[in-house]
């Protein structure tokens, strides 16, 4: 148990010394609120592993990461697209071209 909870308060350390270099190694000052927006949100799960282990939520979060995981290998490998293809064809809303004339 406390080799967990050891090994947690080290992972949020590591993280906001990381978060902390990230910030100074960015040039422009209009992106840090951006980026502290998105670490915040990821700090925030960090710290909120410990209570989603206890509640057992922890498997369905990766389960959920895993999906989109999944999801997004498809995309890159054409299979929604062509499933997009298909589904617009039977709806009918596909813009078709006849023609393209380019004049100089």
């Amino acid at each position: 148990m406390f080799d967990y909870i050891y090994e947690w308060i080290q992972n949020v350390a590591f993280y906001l010394v990381l978060v902390t270099a990230a910030l100074h190694a960015v040039p422009n000052r209009d992106y840090r609120k951006y980026i502290r927006f998105f670490t915040g949100l990821v700090l925030i799960l960090m710290i909120m592993t410990p209570i989603l282990r206890l509640f057992g939520t922890e498997v369905r979060i990766q389960d959920f990461i895993d999906q989109g995981t999944e999801m997004y290998t498809e995309y890159q490998e054409g299979a929604r697209t062509e499933k997009y293809e298909e589904q617009t064809e039977q709806e009918g809303e596909g813009i078709g071209v006849e023609r393209i004339q380019i004049e100089w």
